[in-house]
């Protein structure tokens, strides 16, 4: 069982959902990239997804993407980020997922970067633009090395399109709950359920819903149908706001808690 199954499978036990924060790599520093972490780890989240900068990202919103190009300004590499990563592999550090663009991966070569992603510390890796009819190489590489290659949904996805998704998905699938870019909302679709709902009876794999989501009160809304929920937006705006490392930390791992506390009052799916 890999370790996301496994942070998945621990909350399901315990009656309750999982949180997953998503923090930008390197905005504005690694130093305060590898604060927070550790301030998330002391929040006790369940997993944490750790966006790596590309200049030309897909569907995340204003607020992601001005990090990613903070970052990038400032010099950021894939190679920085990876060797932040090593040097936390001893600090306890709950699953963490590399929310790479393919393109980068590729670049890197796909090998040498699951060998590197899983060597540095890396449990999954969840690509946006690589589609699940395009991914077997992918996904078969990043098994070799133990880890799990996420895929998404996003609503408009049609019923056989959704169902080719979820069989090449592993560890869980990234239920995307809004047509469109990343960023906070104040309500979450009414159809979200229903698509949930469905999606349940088409794979024991938990379902964790992001994009919109940046509220304690959001969560109580896909009792039942989710079995987790990422929150991002929400998270990097605290950190942009900080004055230093300390307070990014800080303020992170304060909303952390709360949301922490909101899942644990929340039962996950059925999965059967």
């Amino acid at each position: 069982m890999s370790r996301i199954s496994e942070a998945f499978d621990n909350a399901a036990q315990a009656g309750r959902m999982t949180f997953m924060p998503f923090i930008t790599a390197g905005d504005p520093s690694t130093d305060t990239t590898a604060a927070v972490l550790k301030a998330l780890r002391d929040a006790k989240v369940d997993l944490i997804e750790l966006g790596f900068p590309y200049s030309d990202p897909i569907a995340d919103g204003p607020v992601i993407q001005a990090s990613y190009t903070r970052a990038l300004d400032n010099g950021l590499t894939v190679q920085q980020v990876l060797d932040m990563m090593e040097s936390l592999k001893e600090e306890g550090l709950p699953p963490v997922l590399a929310m790479v663009s393919y393109a980068i991966v590729f670049r890197y070569g796909i090998k040498s970067f699951a060998n590197k992603a899983a060597q540095v510390g890396f449990s999954g890796l969840i690509m946006p633009d690589l589609p699940a009819d395009e991914a077997e190489e992918m996904a078969a590489v990043a098994k070799a090395e133990g880890m799990d290659l996420v895929q998404l949904i996003a609503p408009t996805t049609t019923e056989a399109r959704t169902q080719q998704i979820l069989d090449a998905s592993s560890g869980f699938v990234y239920c995307v709950s809004v047509a469109g870019t990343t960023g906070v909302r104040k309500q979450l679709p009414a159809e979200l359920t229903d698509q949930l709902k469905s999606m349940r009876k088409s794979t024991t794999l938990p379902l964790a819903v992001g994009f919109g989501i940046s509220s304690p009160e959001q969560v109580a809304e896909l009792e039942g149908v989710a079995d987790g929920i990422i929150v991002g937006s929400a998270i990097v705006r605290r950190m942009t706001e900080a004055a230093n490392a300390a307070e990014a930390a800080s303020s992170v791992q304060e909303f952390a808690e709360d949301m922490c506390r909101a899942v644990a009052a929340v039962k996950p799916s059925t999965r059967v």
